[in-house]
């Protein structure tokens, strides 16, 4: 099922009407982080001389969520877009790895869920000494967020949107349910649906962009392009470029220690 970056560009499937966002805006969209800081400072960095080499535009940064977990740097990954979206545009969308993070400050049960599925990575990057978190119970644990975690950070990961719409694009973190309109969407399955959007093979309200899945490239159908390649565990992360009718990618790749970036499309 999973399809070749190629297939983003030119395919010989039966042709689909052709999306686009509003004239004169020039859209960049990232995939899940997931801790990985060093990537993620690589591609702002591409992102911003990509789009000072471009024609002017009314230019947007969306950060399709799932900054943090798994990966080692997830303090260091909210602190980065935070000081991004301070000088630019940047808008970030709700994701069910932040939902965990954000519940498990005043639910334990949440937090025993968060540390099995990367939250552990979370807690340590923001300086918690790995022997003292061992020795904490869950309760002690939640104390200790709350000092270590900045109330901006908190924050920062509350004022998260549930999805956006650019032209005939949906922006949204794990997608949406095809049986509903998009203003009857619930926000579990906007941050956590999988199996029901991905096995839809007809076409939805708009061109979902999405994260959540990993595929080894991007992938795209023909009414929605995942762009989740897995950054924590394959040290490739991606943003889709979104303008007029044209599509490109920018990645920064980890290959033996050293980041480069890449680009592709037109």
């Amino acid at each position: 099922m999973i399809r070749s970056l190629a297939r983003l560009f030119g395919s010989a499937e039966p042709e689909i009407p052709t999306a686009a966002v509003p004239e004169g805006t020039r859209w960049y969209v990232v995939g899940d982080v997931h801790g990985r800081c060093d990537l993620f400072t690589a591609l702002v960095q591409a992102i911003d001389e990509d789009d000072a080499a471009a024609r002017p535009a009314e230019t947007t940064v969306v950060l399709l969520g799932d900054l943090v977990d798994r990966g080692p740097e997830s303090a260091g990954v909210i602190s980065a877009a935070r000081h991004w979206s301070a000088r630019r545009k940047v808008r970030l969308l709700a994701a069910n790895h932040e939902e965990m993070f954000l519940e498990s400050f005043t639910d334990a049960e949440m937090l025993r869920h968060f540390l099995r599925h990367g939250g552990r990575e979370t807690v340590l990057s923001y300086g918690l000494d790995r022997e003292r978190y061992n020795a904490l119970d869950l309760t002690e644990l939640q104390e200790e967020m709350a000092r270590i975690v900045p109330n901006e950070d908190r924050a920062y990961l509350l004022s998260a949107e549930d999805y956006i719409a650019a032209g005939d694009y949906l922006l949204v973190h794990a997608g949406i349910d095809p049986a509903r309109s998009l203003e009857e969407q619930r926000r579990s399955d906007l941050l956590w649906i999988r199996n029901r959007f991905l096995q839809h093979d007809g076409a939805f309200s708009h061109v979902v962009v999405h994260g959540h899945t990993i595929f080894d490239e991007v992938e795209d159908t023909g009414h929605r392009i995942g762009i989740d390649t897995g950054a924590f565990r394959s040290g490739r992360l991606t943003a889709l470029v979104l303008e007029g009718t044209g599509r490109r990618i920018i990645q920064a790749i980890e290959r033996g220690g050293t980041i480069a970036v890449e680009h592709s499309g037109k």
